[in-house]
């Protein structure tokens, strides 16, 4: 079907601005947009005054259950809260079982995600077997298969000396390493950022400066390998000031956040609130100020859901006990919204951190309106509110940080292929 988008604001590619105008849709291709385009006969017409027209959403991380882990979520199900959330593009954690670290199982998921007919999945690669930390995996034939890059999830690349061959041997297939940045003799049996909070609560804690001796480690074996790092979810001032450092050296470092870090911060554990548990955990406020200052700056390279599906069984537990991770899809685009509302972010850098920026990381074409481009889109009312319910949110995933909380931007639509997917 074709359709003509009229009268909307759209996201240009060029200049990373919002335009007012039209854009059409033809054969599942951009085919024009601007002022007054033309209406082809048969086109279906759709007018949403108000509502701005952007890239489907990129997310550069999520863990999504499938295979092994069904009961926490299916790659049935995280499609349905990604159309809800106006994602179009996932990369796939490794994490699951078993892990990715075979060929075969990269082509499993990318074939699942096709599928779906709404989700392109970009499967990462272990980045040693198992995901175990012992030997690397076979980095050639994973890339073969088109794994993006690699990585070991959650679990952070602990001895040096592995990293370091980690890193080389990527860098021989043009390829990143993903690190999880967290000193792991530090962290261990960690429950909480180590602070008065955690102190009080009884809590045992992970000290803040575990983030950065993992990245300022690693940022020097990348030089030293000559390989390039890409640091998840960083959450402290420290780490990231390393980050901005090793940028301005012309070393080939990049990293991403995810919204829990700079939406939330320590307090919201408080009451051991499980779906506030998250790896890393949620960190200070001035930890928090300087995550918002690092997306407006460009030191971070893009915005992540994180999502890390769990169910009830694994929070339902003593808060030292559970389950870390949040449910993070269906939020993606309210909770980076919150930030152009409260005036830390505009909205043309917002998208950009959701759509154009973790496409070119990922190396394609998607995140951007263009001619010619396939049509995945987002149609979203940035002033219309919602609230997030733990328990309604879509997909099987329910272990939102974020439950109660009140957000801006709801997605009218969403379209794979010019397909509509949701709406």
């Amino acid at each position: 079907m074709n359709i003509l988008f009229s009268k909307i604001s759209y996201l240009d590619a060029t200049s990373q601005a919002l335009h007012e105008g039209d854009l059409l849709v033809q054969d599942g291709l951009i085919a024009d947009f601007g002022a007054n385009v033309g209406r082809p006969d048969g086109a279906k017409v759709i007018e949403a005054p108000g509502a701005v027209l952007a890239p489907g959403l990129v997310d550069l991380r999520a863990s999504l259950g499938e295979p092994g882990y069904e009961y926490r979520e299916t790659i049935e199900s995280a499609a349905e809260a990604a159309a809800f959330g106006g994602i179009t593009t996932i990369a796939v954690l490794p994490d699951s079982a078993p892990v990715i670290d075979d060929p075969a199982l990269v082509h499993l998921i990318t074939t699942k995600g096709a599928q779906t007919g709404s989700l392109t999945l970009l499967p990462y690669g272990a980045a040693t077997r198992g995901c175990r930390g012992e030997e690397l995996a076979e980095y050639g034939l994973l890339k073969e298969a088109g794994a993006v890059a690699f990585t070991d999830g959650a679990k952070a690349i602990g001895s040096s000396r592995l990293m370091r061959l980690a890193l080389s041997y990527a860098a021989g297939f043009g390829a990143r390493i993903v690190q999880h940045p967290e000193d792991v003799e530090l962290a261990k049996g960690g429950a909480a950022t180590a602070g008065a909070r955690a102190t009080w609560m009884g809590l045992p804690a992970i000290p803040a400066a575990a983030e950065a001796i993992c990245v300022a480690r690693d940022i020097r074996l990348a030089e030293l390998s000559g390989g390039a790092v890409h640091f998840a979810h960083v959450t402290t001032a420290e780490a990231l000031e390393l980050i901005r450092h090793a940028k301005a050296r012309g070393l080939r470092v990049t990293c991403d956040t995810a919204p829990p870090y700079f939406d939330l911060n320590e307090t919201a554990i408080g009451d051991y609130r499980t779906y506030a548990k998250l790896s890393p955990p949620l960190r200070a406020e001035s930890d928090r100020q300087a995550v918002l200052a690092a997306l407006k700056d460009g030191t971070i390279d893009a915005i992540a859901s994180d999502h890390q599906p769990r169910d009830a069984d694994d929070k339902r537990l003593p808060f030292a006990d559970a389950a870390p991770g949040g449910a993070g899809l269906a939020t993606l685009l309210g909770i980076t919204l919150a930030q152009v509302q409260n005036g830390a972010l505009t909205l043309p850098e917002a998208l950009a951190l959701l759509t154009a920026k973790p496409a070119d990381w990922l190396g394609i074409e998607a995140g951007r309106i263009k001619r010619g481009a396939l049509a995945d889109l987002v149609l979203f009312d940035p002033e219309r509110s919602w609230q997030v319910q733990s328990g309604k949110l879509p997909g099987k995933a329910q272990n939102t940080p974020f439950d109660g909380r009140a957000v801006e931007g709801v997605v009218l639509g969403t379209w794979k292929a010019g397909k509509r997917v949701f709406g």
